[in-house]
Order: C-alpha cells, then structure tokens, then sequence
C-alpha cells in the first residue's frame, strides 16, 4: 500500500495549522519538549556508548540501505564516503540487539514523550549531505552532537540559516524545511537524532498521531527495524526481532 499520497494530502492539512510559509526554522527545546533536556544532559553516558561501538567496530547500514528512499541523499554525493546510522527507535518499534549495546541511549530515550524515532547519525570525512526537504510536517528534529571535528567542522544550514555543531549541545529544527549539510572536514561526525511530535491544536495533532502510530508505523517503521535487526544480526547472536512500544 502506498501511503504517500495520503501522507501529501495530510501535509497540506497540517501545514494550515503550523504557520505554512511562515513556519519556524529552529525551534527552543523548552517550549517543544523540555523532556529533551534529560538527553542532553545524559551526553557524557551517550557519547561513551557511541565510543564504544565505534571501538567494536559495531555494523552500522548506510543510511539507504534501511530506507531506499534516502537514496536520493545518502547514495549521490560523494560516494567514496559514507553516511551511516545506528537505529535505536522507529515507530514504536525497537531494535533489540540495537539497543542491547546502548543501555543508558535507551533509558534516556524512554523519558520522552511522543517520541518518533531516534538513532545514531554518522558522516564519512567529507561526506555531504544534498540540499533536501523532510517528508512529512507532524514532527520536530533534535541533534544532539557527539564528534565534531575541530578543524573545518560541518555546517547545518536549515532555509538558508546556519549552524554548526557543538560537541554536547543540542538544536532543534523543523526539517521539512530545504537543509543541507557541507562537510568538508577530515573527520567523523556524529549526532543522534531525536524525532518528537510537532505540538499542534486538538484536531490536528489527532491526526499526525493517527498517521504516525498507525499508518507509518506499519508501512514504513516495521521495515526499517527489520532491517535494522538483519544488519545489527552480522555482528551480534539472533534475538527475537524487534519489541513494540
């Protein structure tokens, strides 16, 4: 079943209640989801974990090898060098062996409220990010950096609006606007991404939970962690596929 048309027609609702063309760019954390301070303030457990994948050498897929549609973003430029991720949430399903790695991740992501999905975020050195739009309006994106480089660091640039991160500090942006990232360092670098719910009036917001826990989590969130489990299966023993929320 193809859900995007569906998915379009929504978008173009939700729009009318999110200020449209005059929607904003960045967004404090505080007045959208103040539980996101916990993970911010869980950086120093979050970034040992991250460490320590990196150590064991941990598989993580490329980003379009979980969902073909990143492609376009994740396959097209510069191809010598990756754009990986570690998927820890999608949907109200969750990656066991995934999240067997990342205990304290995990213990800090179940304080947040209306959560979407969350995952550990990787560029290659040099690796970019094309200028892209978001594909649906009912959610928020947080970062919260984990290694940048020092030299030369990434820049973020949201609707023609900068930002670069800062190791330990968080931002929150609305990624249906056109953003792109410029990496031109010699480094990795990593953020988690955190995905909420965009706070609307009643009606609309019953509505972006109808289509985020019922329609995306079946036709797109049980894919994703299916394939998150295969690739997470190369490096751990099998386990029971996934847990639901």
């Amino acid at each position: 079943m193809d859900y995007h048309p569906f998915k379009s027609m929504v978008n173009r609702y939700l729009a009318r209640h999110v200020g449209g063309d005059q929607r904003p760019v960045f967004f404090g954390i505080d007045g959208v989801c103040p539980a996101l301070q916990e993970i911010t303030r869980a950086y120093p457990k979050i970034r040992a974990e991250f460490e320590q994948l990196l150590e064991q050498r941990v598989p993580m897929p490329m980003y379009h090898e979980l969902d073909a549609g990143e492609g376009s973003i994740s396959a097209t430029v510069d191809t010598g060098q990756k754009w990986t991720v570690y998927m820890l949430y999608i949907l109200g399903y969750k990656p066991k062996m995934n999240r067997t790695l990342c205990p304290e991740t995990c213990r800090a992501l179940e304080q947040i409220p209306d959560l979407i999905q969350a995952f550990f975020s990787i560029l290659e050195p040099g690796k970019s990010v094309p200028r892209h739009e978001g594909p649906y309006l009912g959610y928020l994106r947080y970062h919260m950096a984990l290694r940048v480089p020092r030299e030369n660091p990434p820049r973020l640039i949201v609707k023609s609006r900068e930002y670069t991160w800062k190791e330990g500090e968080a931002v929150m942006f609305d990624d249906s606007w056109t953003h792109e990232v410029i990496n031109h360092s010699r480094e990795i670098r990593a953020v988690l991404i955190v995905d909420v719910l965009r706070p609307m009036p009643v009606i609309p917001s019953l509505i972006n939970r109808f289509m985020t826990r019922c329609l995306m989590r079946f036709l797109y969130g049980r894919a994703v962690a299916r394939k998150a489990e295969r690739a997470a299966a190369t490096h751990s023993l099998p386990e029971p596929p996934y847990q639901l929320h």
